[in-house]
């Protein structure tokens, strides 16, 4: 039998239900991929969400999609606990113009 499920709601009610303390060593670099909307703020908006969490200077690498319409921003991050990572997925996702983080 298959399920139908809102990936949006999956993500939401199981987004807490990580094991990221279990995986890594604190603290550590993690590299994040955020994708979103093709505007030239998109990098300074992310930069500008993660210093209110965890301050420090961010070198960005973004890479245009093949149409253009998109941009994936990739940043390393140094991570102190799994809160620290959740709480930083929900923040980048809260970003307007971002759809996706990695």
């Amino acid at each position: 039998m298959w399920l139908l499920i809102d990936p949006i709601i999956f993500f939401v009610e199981n987004s807490m239900k990580t094991h990221f303390d279990e995986l890594l060593d604190f603290p550590t670099v993690l590299n994040f991929k955020v994708m979103g909307v093709a505007c030239d703020e998109l990098p300074d908006l992310i930069i500008a969400e993660l210093q209110k969490h965890t301050p420090g200077d961010y070198t960005t690498r973004i890479t245009p999609s093949s149409k253009g319409n998109y941009h994936a921003v990739s940043l390393p991050v140094t991570v102190t606990s799994k809160a620290h990572i959740e709480q930083i997925y929900e923040t980048l996702n809260a970003i307007e113009q971002v759809r996706y983080v990695l």
